[in-house]
């Protein structure tokens, strides 16, 4: 047996102080972040889109992306809104909780294609009959006319682009972005760690969209303080 001085001791203790600390900084990276403290993220959006004074408020609540059919709902809802009970549309404030897989149409076009979203949620890209390797709900329409009974005019396009345009706010939900980090993992057995795909997507949101600490909370919070209608989509 060799005999424990206090000098080994000593460095023994050290040692092993260095190790705890090692694996205390490297827990949150294994650990991820599943829970976002209010100092986390942009809570004061939040609170300004939870107190926004517009006449009308809607809150759409979005699991599955359904091939968009939930972006044509906001639309007919503002263009009924605006066109059949003449309500400026600067009086109302539309908001679009995504999560779930339908949580995937606040990013862009870097993620659908690195992360094969298309294939993953089973979206096609009508250009290619594809699976989607780009986010085909982004981008705005060309506008062939101004009338708003005509198809191709801006009344009628459903892009998020679009919609962001006429003020729906979009929310991305941290929590569902944590899971899904973890399917993609487990999917393609995937080397790097759930958070940091989650840090990878949160750098490409698209513009415009706040990321939520947790949509069902959000959505909570909008209907009790903000008094938002809501809708299920």
């Amino acid at each position: 047996m060799t005999p424990i001085t206090r000098r080994s001791f000593v460095s023994h203790a050290a040692a092993t102080v260095a190790t705890f600390g090692a694996l205390s900084q490297a827990a949150p990276e294994a650990q991820g972040q599943l829970v976002w403290k209010s100092s986390q993220w942009n809570i004061a959006d939040f609170r300004k889109l939870i107190g926004d004074p517009a006449r009308i408020k809607q809150i759409y609540d979005v699991v599955g992306i359904g091939n968009g059919k939930f972006l044509n709902n906001i639309k007919n809802s503002l263009n009924g809104l605006s066109f059949g009970f003449g309500i400026p549309e600067q009086q109302m404030k539309v908001a679009a909780g995504l999560h779930g897989p339908a949580n995937m149409v606040n990013y862009d076009d870097y993620i659908w294609e690195k992360y094969r979203v298309g294939e993953w949620l089973s979206v096609t890209d009508p250009t290619t009959g594809k699976p989607a390797v780009r986010n085909i709900f982004y981008p705005e329409k060309t506008a062939a006319s101004q009338d708003p009974n005509d198809e191709h005019s801006p009344d009628q396009d459903t892009s998020v682009q679009r919609l962001q345009a006429r003020g729906v706010q979009f929310l991305s939900c941290h929590t569902a972005l944590e899971e899904q980090a973890r399917a993609l993992v487990r999917r393609d057995k995937l080397t790097q760690t759930p958070e940091a795909i989650v840090r990878d997507m949160l750098a490409h949101a698209l513009p415009g969209v706040l990321v939520v600490a947790s949509m069902v909370a959000a959505i909570a919070l909008l209907q009790a303080e903000g008094h938002y209608t809501y809708i299920t989509a």
